[in-house]
């Protein structure tokens, strides 16, 4: 249906990855939503009700692991339920749209900040995929004149890598690309590990794109901090009441076009792996920089009351 039209486009984006990263993902979610209550022309609220919540799961859908986007959806409807006309529900999910997007935005702006404290002068950095939250800190370090260097891993198979070393070599960082099965071998030269977030659980593990477990495996290892970059809205409340993260599996024509391999070879293609708490130094956020074993409390404190009804329908 034509009103179904932003979100359904802003999905398939999502899905195919033409929108890219856990923050990207979740502020572009709740914009195609404030887009949707805007232009709404349903006749009654409970139609509305019924088709935000058929929008909200056409969003959801479209990256089951991303916590951020689960989230943003989320933020935006939060208060549709104690709306008593269609008029206020729409303006509710609009304004809760626009209010996740500015904050969103400027929680990478502080981790940035916070987390350029822990870059000194000379340091060299490793960092994985393509984070907005943790470049921001690279970059943000580069700016206040330390010089730094830092290593970036290709990220196979969609080598979201190029665009991390693209966007330093702008600023004017010292960038060095290499493929991600080198990581243990230059692991010996690097002061600081750096990287975002697609989901953080209420354990305090980290669920981030596949290949973050070996760094932090090989950092562990040698002896080098390991620092995860995320936003609260990254963190997990369904995971509080025993739920599983989904590691989403993706076509295998991203590793191998048809053709290329024998007939009968399968591929394996997930998107993400877990990192355990144990191997994470420290998670910098908004809020500071916590300890993986504080993810717990600043689910409870930052969501209240509402996440006792975190999983509900609308």
């Amino acid at each position: 249906m034509f009103m179904f039209d932003t979100v359904k486009g802003t999905a398939s984006e999502i899905k195919d990855m033409k929108i890219r990263g856990a923050g990207r993902i979740a502020r572009a979610g709740a914009s195609a939503m404030g887009e949707f209550a805007e232009n709404y022309r349903g006749g009654s609220l409970e139609e509305f009700r019924k088709d935000l919540e058929t929008a909200r799961n056409i969003m959801l859908e479209s990256r089951p692991t991303a916590v951020s986007l689960w989230n943003g959806v989320q933020a935006c409807v939060r208060d549709v339920h104690s709306a008593s006309s269609l008029e206020e529900a729409k303006n509710s999910v609009a304004c809760n749209a626009k209010l996740f997007i500015e904050a969103s935005s400027e929680a990478v702006e502080i981790i940035a900040k916070i987390g350029a404290k822990r870059v000194r002068d000379g340091d060299v950095l490793l960092t994985h995929c393509n984070s907005s939250a943790a470049i921001g800190v690279i970059k943000s370090a580069h700016a206040q004149g330390k010089d730094i260097k830092v290593y970036a891993t290709e990220s196979r198979p969609w080598r979201q890598g190029l665009l991390t070393v693209r966007e330093l070599s702008e600023a004017g960082v010292d960038v060095t690309l290499i493929i991600d099965s080198a990581v243990r071998s230059v692991m010996s030269k690097m002061d600081g590990v750096f990287v975002g977030a697609d989901t953080v659980t209420s354990s305090g593990e980290l669920i981030n794109k596949i290949g973050t477990s070996q760094l932090a495996l090989a950092a562990n290892e040698a002896g080098v901090p390991f620092n995860v970059c995320a936003e609260t809205y990254k963190f997990s409340p369904m995971t509080m009441f025993g739920d599983s993260v989904i590691i989403e599996e993706r076509e295998c024509r991203e590793v191998a076009e048809a053709g290329m391999i024998p007939k009968g070879v399968k591929i394996y293609n997930p998107v993400f792996d877990t990192t355990p708490a144990r191997y994470i130094d420290a998670i910098i956020t908004e809020l500071g920089i916590i300890s993986p074993g504080s993810v717990y409390d600043v689910i409870v404190r930052q969501l209240g009351k509402d996440i006792w009804k975190a999983r509900d329908s609308l």
